[in-house]
């Protein structure tokens, strides 16, 4: 250990003056850190607020164009899409999720008309189909591991097909991306990207975000514990990543965010590949909330966003990378 004497050290010398600070900072912030969820709604000429998410928005089809142009304006270098579909489209296999026509394939094609360079990350789990709001198919009362592994097999590829440029699944069934990277191999998609939730807990904080995909109602009071990790456990985390790794996954991902930066940190030093975390929905309502009533200032935005890069990411799905954006762009 080394040994230390005052006054010959003072770290505060590096702190002195702001040309210093930037020169020895040890983990900086980009826009291209960035990658955005985007929610989309069925229907014609809708916006619509979501109250659980203060300043945030469900896109139509023939509105979401304007957003993606604001967000190609930002530099903002790719998306993540998630549905909120009819209730009448949903049943107790998610169907939907194979319908080559539905709205998620349908906003691939309008965002690469839009934007070709921007990429596209899709969620693969059942959940937003489903009229029970699970992520996969309920047999015998239990989310059935090997059934719901095969259709999420064929929604990967339906994805990709569109034009999906990274696979996300975030479903929690074991196995399945050994099985949706045989898929795109078999069928010619060799370098369509996995990433894996591999770390993803069962989590309160994911509530808001029921609410934006329209499942909350078909929820209620159910939870996902037989397929989501225990908040409590960590060693299940590498192990979980260690798999996902195994089996072809390009990136894996931790979810959600903040209460999870230990995790990254584990990951990031048991693991050399790209790492990226999802602050969630309750994350952003919390934090955007005491912002708007003057509890915090917009810096913490930041400042919880370098956190996620102190602990090891590469990126972050944030609902907060348009406001980020700006703020960095104005720091220039």
């Amino acid at each position: 250990m080394t040994s230390y004497s005052f006054p010959f050290t003072r770290m505060r010398r590096t702190r002195a003056k702001k040309y210093i600070r930037n020169l020895v900072k040890e983990n900086s912030l980009t826009v291209n850190d960035f990658i955005y969820p985007i929610f989309i709604v069925d229907g014609t000429d809708k916006k619509e607020p979501i109250p659980e998410m203060p300043g945030l928005y469900r896109y139509s089809l023939d509105n979401l164009k304007k957003e993606l142009l604001n967000i190609s304006h930002l530099n903002i270098p790719a998306v993540a899409i998630f549905p909120n579909i009819s209730n009448n489209l949903k049943n107790s296999s998610g169907s939907e999720a194979l319908n080559k026509n539905n709205i998620v394939c349908n906003a691939i094609k309008l965002i690469k008309d839009t934007n070709n360079e921007l990429g596209i990350v899709c969620d693969v789990a059942l959940d937003p189909y489903t009229d029970h709001g699970h992520d996969g198919i309920i047999i015998n009362n239990y989310v059935d591991n090997d059934e719901t592994v095969k259709i999420l097999c064929e929604q990967a590829l339906i994805q990709t097909e569109a034009g999906c440029d990274i696979i996300a699944p975030s479903d929690m069934m074991d196995g399945r991306i050994r099985k949706i990277r045989e898929t795109l191999e078999n069928n010619n998609h060799k370098n369509t990207l996995i990433m894996s939730y591999s770390a993803k807990y069962s989590s309160s904080f994911y509530s808001p975000f029921r609410h934006a995909v329209g499942s909350s109602k078909n929820f209620g009071l159910k939870d996902k514990s037989t397929y989501q990790m225990d908040y409590s456990n960590s060693k299940e985390a590498i192990r979980e990543a260690d798999l996902d790794i195994s089996e072809g996954a390009d990136m894996i991902m931790v979810k959600p965010g903040l209460p999870y930066l230990d995790i990254i940190s584990k990951l990031n030093q048991k693991f050399d590949i790209p790492i990226f975390a999802y602050q969630v929905s309750g994350e952003y309502s919390m934090i955007m909330t005491a912002i708007n009533n003057g509890l915090l200032d917009k810096s913490v935005i930041i400042e919880t966003l370098t956190s996620f890069k102190r602990a090891g990411c590469s990126g972050i799905l944030t609902y907060f990378a348009p406001i980020a954006s700006k703020i960095l762009n104005e720091d220039k």
